[in-house]
């Protein structure tokens, strides 16, 4: 299976997605050019994120942009997403590969060089490391890692990475410079008064760094 397009993940809150939905986010984040989506409500329960997942696949058809749910593994087969990422605190990798099977994507956040290190790619697809600033998104996080933090874990990693933590288009340049294989964003198209103009600028900074740098 070829593996996912990292370049632009979008990470789906409930909270920041009051002015709009998040099926109405993340529709209009992927026609901006959003390449992946992640269904993430830490508070939402099983039963909540297979009624907003189900949403989010019908709103996605077609569009060839995987959906994909955050920690949840019977969420993740009920929505019949494109795949399930997990934390480290959360089920094995090698478990979780066993239950979702080899057609799915199955994602890793990984925080340190030790669990970069541990890293199985016969089951994992891509990590997500970071944070790479402080964010409020996720007020549990790990301390902040910076950019050369996300430079070695991305050399340690055995799977592609994408970046996450605070990150918005201008830091575009330095996460892809840093080896990552693409940038995780929340706050920087969820709440935005325009989330498809809002991708669109990042997708935009991403394939105008691809341009001069490749």
């Amino acid at each position: 299976m070829r593996g996912p397009d990292l370049s632009l993940y979008l990470v789906l809150d409930p909270d920041l997605c009051r002015l709009h939905s998040m099926v109405e986010t993340a529709r209009a984040a992927v026609s901006g050019g959003a390449t992946i989506v992640q269904l993430r409500d830490k508070a939402a329960g099983t039963e909540g994120l297979v009624e907003v997942g189900r949403a989010l696949k019908a709103a996605l058809a077609g569009s060839g942009v995987p959906l994909i749910v955050n920690d949840d593994l019977e969420a993740a087969l009920a929505v019949e997403a494109e795949g399930l990422h997990l934390g480290q605190d959360d089920m094995p990798t090698g478990a979780a590969r066993q239950r979702i099977g080899r057609g799915r994507i199955l994602g890793l956040s990984v925080e340190t060089e030790a669990a970069a290190r541990a890293v199985d790619p016969a089951d994992v697809d891509y990590v997500g490391v970071g944070p790479v600033f402080a964010t409020p998104t996720k007020p549990d996080h790990k301390p902040p890692i910076g950019f050369d933090g996300l430079a070695r874990l991305a050399a340690i990693s055995p799977v592609p990475s994408v970046a996450i933590g605070g990150l918005k288009a201008a830091h575009v340049p330095p996460v892809l410079d840093a080896g990552a294989a693409g940038m995780a964003v929340v706050s920087a198209i969820c709440g935005q008064p325009d989330p498809e103009a809002a991708a669109r600028a990042l997708s935009a900074a991403i394939l105008n760094w691809r341009t001069t740098s490749g």
